[in-house]
């Protein structure tokens, strides 16, 4: 597979890895009755991201790769919908930054899904 020499080198995983440092931080206050709830589903969600590219990277085949970017994907998707959820709940107040930072990952992702099927064609 050619690419990255590891996970640590992609920028992308950098900046997920940041962001689930980010939202564990923001999640520091939600509710205590929420622990094992709504900030425990955030939390597991979100360090999925770096854990799916990290995985991924590990494979054997590019194929393989690009399927745990996706599953990463899938976890900002779960992570957005949480955070709405939490927002509309009043445990975050708008944070447009933190969105944007989750769309700036996703589009990288997506960037880096499109590198690699040039790569296999």
């Amino acid at each position: 597979m050619n690419g990255p020499k590891t996970h640590k080198d992609l920028d992308v995983w950098k900046k997920s890895l940041n962001f689930a440092e980010e939202v564990y931080s923001l999640t520091k206050d939600f509710p205590r009755e929420e622990k094992f709830g709504l900030t425990s589903q955030i939390r597991r969600a979100v360090i999925s991201i770096p854990s799916n590219i990290a995985e991924g990277a590990s494979r054997n085949t590019t194929k393989e790769f690009i399927q745990f970017l996706y599953y990463a994907v899938g976890s900002i998707s779960e992570v957005e919908a949480q955070l709405i959820l939490s927002h509309r709940l009043g445990f975050i107040v708008s944070n447009e930054g933190i969105f944007s930072d989750l769309e700036e990952i996703k589009r990288m992702l997506l960037g880096l899904i499109k590198s690699l099927r040039k790569t296999t064609h």
